[in-house]
């Protein structure tokens, strides 16, 4: 159980040990040095106002060698000595069922088994963060512990504005990240009012606390794959994938989905991970089903699953550029690739680049970003002229939103045709766009607050008892909308 001092302190009324670093778990790159000299002393400013000022001398020098050796203050003296996880509802201490639900979302985003950095409150995509640094999260738990229905909480970028008179029908929370003017939104700006500690990058789920893992991606892939199928290969429900080849990248938080979903639809996947932590993560969980370093023997395997027509996810810990080069040395062509390296955040370990193994990419960010970057705008050119070669050859190829064809045209790959539009469309534009949004249907998902796989199995249940209800009579394109969706929830 949440305990109360944890649920309901908020700051601690007196100042904890500072905390060693735990290497049991994943921890994010070193943030680059972008603040000049009186701009570090805003930084330590800022972190300094959520404490007594009697603490002062003794964080100030704290703070201002996290900043120096991380690039960004978490104020990990503050990070909880309780375990990390969404408890069931019921166990947390509060005022408000909606409340608890809140703070189960929030302990399940910093989830060591969930969240891609957990102790810098990184949930995934390299830079999708819950909170700026520990004390927001301290203080947000007190506030959802306190709270009543008729009370608004507001968020920005992490930070706690505190608990607003509302109504019984107003939002329980207000959350806003990274909200800053188009004139000040450049990388290099994010970067400086990230070291600062006044704005975050939330992603879509991560500061909003709607991460359900990987599970919930799922759903979307496997829509987003049988679709593609559907349109590019002219595959039919009945027919299935059986013997498709699906080439990706990417075992994250995100990108693990792809696993799982390839397998669902009945494909066969092969999916490049330079990270050994994700990647042996998916495969221990289940959702990878073999891992390989040999791309000859990787090769040999997905072969014998495609004559078989297995539904089957095959690994490479390796780099996607190395993987799919050795599928056009090797003459495999799969039918259809997309990419999911988080090139949202390229310079930062988003994207490794060929050739540089994981942990010298990770010094390399550290000790010489330029270089770096070139090492990446390098790879991506690369990476773009197999992606080329295999589509000449028949692949369907796809951007996954997550800014691959741009930042592939930034580093001057062969990405763009010659009308000045990008040579591949993305998977919203020309998948699930027409195929689905459309129509009405989006991705949609439930937590199970309970924790009980009893009454999981109930809402999955009746989940779908309504859409089988609702496909009976319906035109044929919305019924095959409904029976993925039925199939998504009878196999995740």
């Amino acid at each position: 159980m949440v305990s109360e001092a944890h649920s309901r302190g908020g700051i601690p009324k007196e100042l904890p040990p500072i905390r060693e670093v735990d290497n049991s778990v994943p921890h994010a790159p070193k943030r680059p040095q972008v603040l000049d000299k009186t701009e570090r002393r805003l930084a330590i400013e800022n972190s300094l106002r959520y404490f007594p000022k009697v603490w002062h001398d003794v964080l100030a020098p704290e703070f201002l060698d996290e900043l120096d050796r991380l690039g960004h203050i978490y104020m990990h003296r503050f990070r909880p000595d309780y375990e990390m996880y969404a408890r069931p509802i019921s166990e947390y201490r509060c005022n408000s069922e909606k409340a608890a639900s809140i703070m189960l979302m929030i302990q399940n985003n910093l989830d060591p088994n969930v969240a891609q950095y957990p102790h810098e409150l990184i949930t995934y995509g390299g830079n999708g963060g819950v909170f700026q640094n520990w004390a927001q999260y301290l203080i947000t738990m007190d506030y959802l512990s306190k709270m009543r229905e008729d009370q608004t909480l507001v968020m920005y970028s992490g930070h706690p504005l505190g608990l607003f008179p509302s109504s019984n029908d107003s939002p329980m929370v207000v959350v806003t990240n990274g909200m800053v003017i188009p004139n000040y939104s450049s990388q290099k700006d994010y970067e400086r009012m990230s070291a600062l500690g006044v704005s975050q990058f939330g992603q879509m789920t991560a500061g909003s606390y709607m991460y359900i893992g990987p599970q919930g991606i799922v759903h979307g892939t496997t829509i987003t794959i049988l679709n593609a199928a559907r349109k590019y290969l002219g595959r039919t429900s009945e027919q299935g994938l059986g013997g498709v080849l699906y080439v990706t990248s990417g075992l994250g938080g995100m990108s693990g989905a792809q696993a799982k979903a390839a397998v669902i639809a009945g494909a066969v996947c092969i999916i490049a991970e330079i990270d050994p932590v994700p990647a042996h993560k998916r495969h221990s969980q289940g959702w990878l089903t073999e891992l390989f370093e040999d791309l000859d023997e990787l090769c040999n395997r997905a072969e014998q699953a495609i004559s078989r027509e297995e539904a089957v996810s095959l690994g490479y810990l390796g780099n996607i550029v190395d993987l799919l080069e050795h599928l056009v040395e090797s003459g495999i062509t799969p039918e259809l690739a997309s990419d999911q390296t988080s090139l949202h955040n390229p310079w930062l370990g988003g994207y490794m680049p060929v050739g540089v193994p994981f942990d010298d990419g990770l010094s390399l960010i550290e000790k010489d970003p330029e270089q770096f970057k070139h090492l990446v705008q390098i790879s991506l050119r690369r990476h773009v002229n197999a992606i080329n070669s295999l589509t000449e050859r028949g692949t369907r190829f796809w951007d996954y939103g997550n800014a691959f064809l741009l930042e592939s045209s930034r580093a001057g790959a062969d990405v763009i045709s010659n009308d000045g539009s990008f040579r591949y469309p993305s998977y919203v534009e020309d998948i699930m766009g027409p195929m689905c949004f459309d129509y009405g249907f989006g991705p949609f998902r439930w937590v199970c607050t309970s924790g009980s796989d009893e009454d999981m199995q109930t809402t999955d249940n009746l989940a779908r008892k309504v859409l089988e209800t609702l496909s009976v009579d319906c035109s044929d394109d919305i019924k095959t909308q409904y029976l993925d969706n039925i199939k998504w929830i009878s196999e995740a």
